[in-house]
């Protein structure tokens, strides 16, 4: 592109260097996209120059519009308005030819900048260079058979013979290299820049060899040796592909001494064969130049691709560390337990007493919850995995398998090591440790645990099955009264057995009318007449035989079914009771009923489809579930209580329950339980005991009953001490619905002669 001078004339009064250029339109005559540049400046500026720039460039042509007019110049023409235009495009120029000659001796430079990429181009060409020696030495063989003289045989035969050794010599060095993993970076850097410098210097040799021969070989000879050669010269480009300094250095070296030589040798004869040849090595560059770029492209796709599997490992192994861990303690979680227990169940050969859980569940965790809120049950859950883990031994996981449930699984070391007893001590431990108060946001916490251990004592028994019994035994003596270990037996799991039969009887026992209700009077303490009745559930046409209360009623409030088999009574009762005018009724609710959201609502409902009256209905509740949901059972107890019916505190005496709790809940009656009638007699314990207890209710305006009266000794001290209702075997059993209004009968007529007698004068 030459630079031609500005032609044009100057505006009036402006010298050549300040014309106005309003406008720089650059039209690609390639792919007809413009370029234009506002420029609106006296001189020419920055975007001025880069604008010409982009034309020097691109080969374009080049529209100016100075205020005297327009001009156009071809597309091999550069316009300047002064000097700096001119010296900033010489500049460019110059910029320009150095980056391309840059960009070529580029290629004939070894980058080992990428370990990686040396790595693979040496595991390349490390096979490919044997075969590049043995086409060597193969054409050397050809061209001193075709060539020999025996008047010259340090050309004809020595000179090959040298050549052949030392490219057998290299061909055996590369056979015994082994694998790229054996070296190191600097050494294959080493490797690969001696192997550029060889391969120049072995082409050198080559072709100086031929052409030594050729000077005194006859024509069939030198035809041969032209071919052969050429023959060389591509086989080893092509063989040292991978490699691009080493082939691009053999095409220039090889390509350069045939054309210098062959294009003036016999008169200018073989000038076709030398140009010929330059274009075959300067396609061979090109292919060669190309093939790198897609070797590096594919070693860096092959490493983008192992750095993503890197990552994606990373991830996976994270989300496997989430997915087996607790994130709040850090433990392992009861996946990772149970990944644990298979993993042992799968070895052979598993000792005898080699195995044992630890199973604790937090006593009281789930009412500082309540009472402190999430973020102190969070603390304390961190502080007593804290303790635990201190006391663990080396060979034990300590996991996190639920909300307040923890597992200890501890693997003996050896035949020695008794599991079962190490379990037993550290269960000992640990109970210690969960009793010590906790500190948390100034709130001192205490809480407890209840434990339970198994042991492959039998040997018959698998790892997860370990865990079920672990867990059963900690039930056992969560039941049993908290805070302390149980030990699995096979009793316990017969007990679960017969609990999981009994509550499948229960639901078909409830569907097919295999329940009674008995009635237990309740007598006025005063008169002696029967005012009330108490219902009682009993289960009488079970097809395995009669099952007392005391069995089944524990089991359906362990599994919910004691809500139903609650509204049963309570309907059943009322519908048989409704008709007999001016007869209290009183059933008792389990706790486990009134956890029931729609207890209320449901009770309502029953006394208003049955029509019988709420005054003459009285509910009997014990204290457990008021203290631990104090808010909850006060406005159910509300509710009831406004629509007439009454409440009574059932087992007073045998539990914890304060005057301010009394106070709260407002119930009308409270119920002395029978244990505190033993030894009632004049002057005793249990007569001041049960003295207290009427005196106290007396005074929050609270009717007193008192249950399991069996003697007239006691009747008549709790009639002394003002009791107002009694109920007990000394007044009736609890009979059937007919014996009950037989009974009532019997007393209505005792009742109605006493009045006729006191008519009589």
């Amino acid at each position: 592109m030459r630079v031609g001078e500005l032609i044009t004339t100057p505006a009036a009064g402006l010298r050549r260097e300040e014309y106005l250029w309003d406008r720089l339109a650059l039209k690609d005559s390639f792919d007809g996209m413009h370029y234009a540049a506002s420029l609106g400046y006296s001189k020419p500026d920055q975007n001025f120059y880069r604008a010409v720039e982009a034309a020097v460039h691109r080969g374009t042509a080049a529209w100016l519009l100075p205020p005297t007019g327009g001009i156009y110049l071809s597309s091999n023409t550069v316009v300047f308005n002064s000097a700096a235009l001119k010296s900033r495009l010489g500049a460019v120029t110059r910029k320009a030819t150095c980056k391309a000659m840059r960009d070529i001796i580029r290629l004939f430079d070894l980058d080992t900048s990428d370990p990686e990429l040396m790595r693979a181009q040496f595991r390349s060409f490390q096979g490919h260079i044997p075969l590049l020696y043995g086409i060597l030495v193969c054409n050397t063989v050809a061209i001193t058979v075709t060539s020999f003289n025996a008047a010259l045989l340090v050309k004809t035969l020595f000179a090959p013979i040298a050549i052949s050794a030392i490219a057998i010599t290299r061909a055996i060095w590369w056979l015994r290299q082994g694998h790229a993993q054996n070296l190191n970076d600097t050494q294959i850097s080493k490797h690969l820049k001696r192997t550029c410098l060889l391969a120049v210097m072995m082409t050198l040799t080559f072709n100086a060899w031929v052409i030594w021969v050729y000077q005194d070989a006859g024509a069939y000879a030198r035809s041969n040796l032209t071919f052969f050669l050429a023959l060389s010269q591509v086989s080893t480009v092509f063989c040292l592909m991978t490699l691009r300094a080493a082939a691009m250095l053999v095409a220039a070296v090889s390509t350069i001494s045939f054309a210098l030589y062959f294009s003036w040798v016999e008169g200018g004869q073989l000038l076709p064969q030398s140009l010929v040849l330059c274009c075959v090595c300067i396609g061979m560059a090109v292919v060669t130049h190309s093939f790198n770029r897609s070797f590096s492209e594919v070693v860096q796709s092959r490493r983008t691709l192992h750095t993503r599997q890197l990552e994606t490992e990373k991830l996976s192994e994270e989300n496997r560390r989430i997915a087996f861990s607790d994130p709040l303690s850090g433990l392992p979680n009861r996946r990772e337990l149970l990944a644990r227990l298979d993993r042992l169940e799968q070895q052979e050969g598993l000792l005898k007493n080699s195995l044992a859980i630890v199973f604790i569940d937090l006593d009281g965790f789930k009412l500082v919850n309540d009472e402190h809120g999430h973020h102190a049950g969070d603390e304390l859950i961190r502080t007593v995995c804290q303790r635990l883990r201190e006391q663990c031994p080396d060979n034990a996981i300590l996991a996190r398998v639920g909300g307040d449930e923890f597992a200890v699984l501890l693997e003996s070391a050896g035949i020695a090591e008794n599991a079962h007893a190490s379990a037993l001590t550290l269960a000992l431990r640990l109970l210690e440790q969960m009793a010590l108060p906790v500190l948390v946001d100034r709130h001192v916490l205490q809480i407890s645990g209840s434990i339970g251990i198994a042991s492959n004592t039998d040997a018959g028994v698998n790892p997860r099955e370990l865990l079920r019994r672990a867990d059963l035994a900690m039930y056992h003596a969560k039941t049993g009264g908290k805070g302390q270990v149980a030990i699995y037996s096979d009793e316990l799991d017969k007990g679960r057995l017969r609990r999981i039969e009994i509550e499948g009887q229960i639901g078909t026992g409830l569907g097919s009318g295999e329940f009674d209700l008995v009635y237990q009077p309740i007598i006025d303490a005063a008169s002696g007449a029967i005012v009330a009745v108490e219902a009682l559930l009993r289960w009488p046409r079970r097809a395995q035989g009669a099952l007392s209360p005391d069995e089944f009623i524990s089991v359906a409030e362990m599994t919910g079914q004691i809500h139903p088999l609650g509204l049963y009574v309570l309907e059943r009762a009322c519908r048989e009771i409704q008709p007999i005018s001016g007869l209290g009724l009183s059933v008792n609710v389990s706790p486990a009923q009134f956890r029931h959201p729609g207890f209320e609502r449901q009770v309502l409902d029953i006394v208003k489809q049955t029509g019988f009256p709420p005054e003459c209905l009285q509910l009997e509740m014990t204290e457990s579930y008021l203290l631990t949901n104090p808010r909850m059972a006060i406005k159910a107890m509300n509710t009831l209580k406004a629509a007439g019916i009454s409440l009574a505190l059932d087992d007073f005496g045998t539990g914890f329950t304060s005057i301010h709790y009394l106070k709260s809940y407002g119930f009308t009656h409270i119920k002395i339980d029978k244990s505190l009638l033993k030894g009632l007699e004049p002057g005793s314990k249990a007569t001041m005991l049960v003295a207290g207890a009427v005196t106290l209710a007396m005074a929050l305006d609270m009717n007193v009953i008192a249950e399991g009266v069996e003697h007239e000794t006691q009747a008549s001290i709790l009639r002394d001490l003002g009791c107002h209702e009694m109920q007990g075997y000394l007044f009736g059993k609890p009979v059937p619905l007919a014996e009950l209004k037989g009974i009532l009968d019997r007393a209505g007529e005792k009742q109605r002669q006493k009045q006729r007698l006191h008519m009589v004068p």
